[in-house]
């Protein structure tokens, strides 16, 4: 039975809501307490072992949503692809733990640091979200993630209270993740079965996860090897520290944008397995339409507040951010429509070679804009790359995907709420200028730029702020009879 996008919707963007309300109490507040320079040291040993998570996970959380996906309705069938890619998994993420060790956590200045990363990617191992997504039991995975996540933020504010315990934070991060991985498999053994032994086919799985494997290397060059490089080239850790924190300002909003894409990409892989070509294109037209009704007020937003919210929030010491922030903004558009592309589309069709080469493309381009500008510019370098690098892949993903996707989907509607986008970016904008930074200048801001878009796509009678008030109003007349 298939379940209600509209509710594992809703789902997951309730605990998006908690991931974008939490760094606004926790963001602030490791700032002042931890500083740039330990900020940075986090990001970089963090950057570091993500590429071991990376290598040992190879592409198996993509590509296990989509297998599930496939066969959600056979319990047999998805017990056993569910317990050949765990086998798999445990048996690559174990190498890749081991070479890890040898490599960092025996010496070295950020030794002991390492050390605790191991457990995250011990964690990872133990991970196995991907089969409730792949199920569309979204309300798990929902559950899981909160408690975790405000456990979490206690532990910070119990226990991390100077520079000298940073440790700590990193042993709250990392067992976070360990305990809330190892708390879904308490829901496992009502959704699976006891297979045959000699049925198992483990390594049938490798090829195709590497053919995912290769993408998800390639996007992290410009979400980790960023950091990295600026670590490395610069060798100055508060700029990784600027760095990291602006790169987590623009995600949090994304995450609200891109929440639809983890619902979709398993309806989208189910209606493919029937050969529901309608419906495939229905999806994705509603999910192009979405991200630009929501992706564009959440850009042009985080621009026109950027200059009143680092002072107060971050600090002085990460002004710098203000620009980091601004430049960024543009991959919120540019990530969200990808999303729907080559997430949503390419890889839950299997058409994941398609979508490697448009993410290897990006890399490269990436990598080689970063060598140019990071020596020049720093962290303000490695943020223009990695927005040019987001625009380039976005436009060969749309090549890609012309003959069986009209283009016409993809910006249909787009006009309007670009246009309106922009009003509200300079009355928003324009107002801050005139503020001082604090807590309420931030506040007004908000508030306004929302009533500004809203009052704007109400002139231009936009259809799906239309259709929202009507389902809210009938909601409303439907319990008044009840």
């Amino acid at each position: 039975m298939k379940k209600s996008v509209a509710k594992n919707y809703i789902y997951n963007l309730i605990y998006q809501i908690l991931v974008l309300i939490v760094p606004l109490f926790t963001t602030p507040y490791l700032s002042r307490v931890l500083g740039a320079e330990k900020i940075g040291i986090y990001g970089y040993t963090l950057s570091i072992a993500t590429y071991f998570i990376l290598f040992g996970t190879l592409g198996v959380a993509t590509y296990g949503q989509r297998e599930i996906a496939y066969v959600q309705n056979n319990v047999y069938e998805r017990s056993l692809i569910f317990i050949e890619i765990l086998i798999m998994r445990f048996l690559t993420i174990s190498i890749s733990l081991l070479i890890f060790y040898l490599q960092f956590c025996i010496h070295g200045d950020y030794s002991i640091y390492y050390k605790i990363l191991t457990l995250e990617i011990f964690a990872n191992a133990l991970d196995i979200s991907w089969f409730f997504q792949g199920l569309e039991e979204f309300k798990k995975t929902v559950i899981r993630n909160m408690l975790v996540k405000l456990i979490s933020v206690i532990c910070i504010f119990v226990f991390v209270k100077t520079q000298e315990d940073l440790l700590k934070y990193f042993i709250i991060y990392v067992f976070s993740t360990l305990i809330g991985n190892m708390s879904l498999w308490l829901y496992l053994l009502k959704f699976i079965k006891k297979v045959k032994i000699k049925e198992l086919k483990i390594f049938r799985h490798l090829k195709p996860t590497i053919g995912l494997f290769i993408p998800q290397v390639a996007m992290q060059i410009y979400t980790l090897l960023d950091k990295t490089m600026i670590g490395n080239i610069i060798g100055d850790k508060s700029e990784v520290g600027i760095y990291e924190q602006s790169q987590k300002i623009i995600k949090i909003p994304l995450t609200i944008v891109t929440a639809l894409g983890t619902v979709v990409s398993p309806r989208i892989a189910n209606s493919m397995a029937n050969n529901e070509k309608e419906q495939i294109q229905k999806y994705l037209c509603n999910s192009f339409k979405f991200v630009w009704f929501l992706g564009i007020p959440v850009m042009f937003g985080v621009m026109a507040i950027a200059n009143t919210l680092i002072p107060w929030f971050l600090g002085q010491q990460f002004n710098k951010a203000i620009l980091i922030i601004m430049i960024g903004s543009p991959m919120i558009m540019e990530i969200g429509l990808n999303n729907v592309s080559g997430i949503q589309y390419l890889v839950a069709t299997k058409k994941q070679n398609l979508f490697t080469k448009s993410v290897l493309i990006g890399a490269i381009f990436n990598f080689t804009i970063n060598m140019i500008l990071i020596p020049l510019f720093k962290s303000i370098g490695a943020i223009v790359a990695s927005a040019l690098a987001e625009l380039l892949i976005l436009i060969v993903q749309l090549i890609d995907i012309r003959k069986d996707i009209p283009i016409r989907s993809v910006y249909k509607g787009g006009g309007k709420y670009l246009f309106s986008g922009i009003v509200m970016f300079a009355i928003t904008f324009s107002i801050g200028y005139f503020l001082k930074s604090t807590i309420m200048s931030t506040i007004i801001q908000v508030v306004i730029g929302i009533m500004t878009y809203g009052i704007m796509l109400i002139i231009l009678k936009d259809k799906m702020l239309i259709d929202v008030f009507n389902k809210i109003k009938d909601r409303r007349i439907k319990k008044i009879y009840d």
